[in-house]
């Protein structure tokens, strides 16, 4: 289930139509995690932002900005807050999820300790924020400002629904649009806002991000149950191993007989799990077909994303964000 090569090219097309933009990005992001007065700052900040990521979430700014044909500076200052929101959330996640391993590299709370993670985790919101005002911009504020609150109200809201098999797909959506999907939208939204794109293709650009971000977690909740080490950067296993009740499993429990509800009560609610549960956990999802109806749904909602596009202008970009959607969901292809 890895990225192959024909399947990276979109992504590697964007970077390189982007590179100088991306580059005024990368630099603005290193200035703004500097610290004076607490050096651990920049150490944190930057084991986790050096560690390879394809920074996805920025380039959608810098894309919709120039695809409405923006060419002020301000979108540098958007994607460098969207990465920092990004960043955030992630340092916090893995305290909360009491992670080991991120984009294939020890999480920043085992190489520090948890109180680093989150403070530096809060140093970055306030960068972000900082950041976000200097556009000069109150929709983008407003936009950015809104995303990091639906975050945080999506994480929390996980925190009661990851382990309660009442929590349907309803449920999960809910908590996929706030603690991914929202940053996703609010990404490619300010790009389009900046630009002073119409509303539609404002409200367009919102709901590819939508779209995309649904189909990228669910991929990457597919791949929990199925991915390489290598390319999920985390352990197979992880998110039952956390006790995570994500869209395979609701799946395959809305199906489940008596004795693999009880299985399930087990390992996900009461969180007593054994040596062999992970196995068994696999042999259930296969059994009732919860992993190919996940991608299913992962591919209609990338399906939704390359539709939103169709108001946008006509322009290679635009192309390369309907690749984005392919290059997403071919993960699980």
């Amino acid at each position: 289930m890895g990225v192959t090569e024909n399947v990276q090219k979109p992504l590697d097309r964007m970077a390189a139509s982007l590179a100088a933009e991306m580059a005024a990005v990368n630099d603005l992001i290193r200035q703004r995690m500097s610290s004076r007065h607490a050096p651990r700052i920049p150490e944190v900040t930057a084991h986790l932002i050096e560690a390879g990521g394809k920074r996805l979430r920025p380039m959608l700014t810098l894309a919709a900005a120039r695809l409405c044909g923006y060419d002020g500076p301000h979108h540098i200052h958007l994607a460098a807050t969207v990465e920092f929101i990004h960043t955030a959330t992630l340092l916090h996640d893995d305290v909360v999820d009491e992670s080991r391993q991120r984009r294939g590299r020890p999480t920043a709370n085992l190489l520090w300790d948890n109180k680093s993670s989150v403070l530096v985790g809060d140093y970055l919101f306030a960068r972000s924020f900082q950041l976000m005002v200097e556009p000069g911009n109150l929709r983008t504020l407003e936009i950015l400002s809104n995303a990091s609150a639906t975050i945080a109200e999506g994480e929390v809201l996980q925190l009661t629904a990851a382990q309660d098999l009442a929590t349907d797909e309803s449920v999960y959506l809910q908590v996929v649009r706030g603690k991914t999907a929202a940053l996703f939208a609010a990404a490619t939204e300010v790009g389009g806002v900046i630009a002073g794109a119409p509303e539609a293709q404002v409200r367009a650009l919102h709901d590819y991000g939508d779209a995309l971000g649904i189909a990228f977690q669910i991929v990457d909740d597919i791949l929990d149950y199925g991915g390489a080490t290598q390319t999920i950067g985390k352990n197979v296993g992880d998110d039952f191993r956390e006790c995570k009740l994500t869209l395979p499993v609701i799946k395959a429990v809305a199906r489940a007989d008596a004795a693999e509800r009880a299985f399930w009560t087990r390992t996900i609610e009461r969180a007593d799990q054994r040596e062999d549960d992970l196995a068994q956990a696999l042999h259930l999802l296969a059994r009732h077909g919860a992993l190919a109806d996940a991608r299913a749904d992962a591919l209609a909602w990338a399906a939704r994303a390359r539709t939103a596009l169709a108001t946008l202008p006509e322009d290679p970009l635009r192309g390369m964000l309907a690749d984005l959607a392919d290059f997403v969901v071919s993960r699980v292809a």
